[in-house]
């Protein structure tokens, strides 16, 4: 087995008295896809952010490129943080900016490129996700939400990163706007040659774009696998998970009237 290029061992993280994650460990190798599954609650979201820096974890380990990721500042932050690129879950585009200037915002502001090559790489990474120049010029509210979520997409691939996160990609969207993301985010990745992780509940997605997938459960990877296995995983959660069912060990948490 190749070494993880990204790489967490045992990473806690806490609010309080609410144990977020509990001693979760994963890894990715480069170039490939890990797609995170798991339901409301069980600390996907919170994962990304303590490797993108955002939180930091109260013990445990976290490695990208065998660089150590915690507590980095200024620079060393900076430098780092330019080897991603992320889709948020809602596209999250900034309303006051036209498309192409939300597409360009990290070249610019994070980059200091100049405005016209900043236009001219967004356009570009407009058209990698089949949006026509036209639409660069319009505003984020004249946009569909399939159309947003394209120009989400362009804006994570325009700095041309190694490492992209997708945060519930395909959330909000019918099943054939969704299986177009789906397409969208396999084609760009291959053309990047990125490593990416993704966070979902969609398994259709997760069975189009994983090459691995893996199984959060209170705050624990409770299985990983090539995305073939989930099928066969041997696990009653993964199971109950995958196929959506309500009986089993996952137990959720309904009010009663």
């Amino acid at each position: 087995m190749a070494e993880p290029f990204i790489k967490l061992e045992n990473v806690r993280k806490a609010f309080g008295p609410k144990h977020v994650l509990n001693g979760l460990s994963l890894s990715v190798e480069k170039g490939r896809s890990l797609v995170v599954i798991g339901g409301s609650g069980t600390g996907k979201s919170v994962m990304l952010k303590c490797i993108l820096g955002i939180l930091q974890p109260e013990a445990g380990t976290i490695e990208v490129a065998g660089q150590n990721a915690l507590g980095l500042k200024g620079e060393a932050r900076d430098q780092y943080l330019r080897r991603f690129g992320m889709l948020f879950q809602g596209a999250a585009l900034f309303d006051s900016l036209s498309v192409w200037e939300n597409v360009a915002f990290g070249l610019i502001q994070g980059r200091g490129m100049a405005r016209a090559k900043a236009r001219e790489i967004a356009m570009e990474k407009l058209g990698l996700v089949g949006l026509s120049a036209d639409v660069g010029k319009l505003m984020p509210a004249e946009l569909s939400g399939g159309m947003q979520k394209r120009v989400g997409l362009a804006r994570a691939i325009a700095a041309d990163p190694e490492i992209i996160f997708f945060d519930e990609p395909t959330t909000g969207l019918d099943p054939i706007m969704a299986d177009v993301i789906n397409n969208l985010i396999v084609d760009c990745v291959q053309r990047l040659g990125a490593t990416t992780i993704s966070i979902t509940h969609d398994m259709a997605s997760a069975r189009k774009i994983a090459d691995d997938i893996a199984m959060i459960y209170k705050g624990e990877i409770i299985w990983q696998g090539p995305a073939k296995m989930v099928d066969r995983s041997g696990s009653p959660y993964v199971d109950q998970f995958i196929y959506g069912r309500a009986e089993g060990p996952i137990k959720m948490d309904v009010l009663k009237a």
